[in-house]
């Protein structure tokens, strides 16, 4: 037995609808809300790096991984500061 979503067309129609209704609920957002859940997603991201930097220095001190967390935005920042990294779009040559 096939599933509905072997074929190709239907899976992309599936998608679609989907990111229709992403679409529709997001513009459906108070400017409050986009703000909390753009919060909720940096305290996310925030968490996630803390849990890498423990594993990388194989610790389960808290403290020690937001050392480390801390060490890689100096690294973000500085690469920034010195034109590794933009934010904007570079103007062509």
């Amino acid at each position: 037995m096939t599933h509905r979503l072997d074929a190709p067309a239907a899976l992309r129609a599936l998608q679609n609808d989907i990111y229709r209704e992403q679409i529709r609920r997001a513009r459906q957002l108070t400017i409050q809300q986009r703000l909390n859940d753009v919060f909720d997603l940096s305290n996310h991201m925030f968490g996630m790096m803390l849990g890498g930097a423990m594993h990388r220095l194989n610790t389960r001190d808290e403290a020690a991984g937001w050392v480390e967390v801390r060490r890689w935005m100096g690294r973000m920042d500085r690469a920034r500061d010195h034109g590794f990294y933009r934010s904007d779009k570079p103007t062509a040559p």
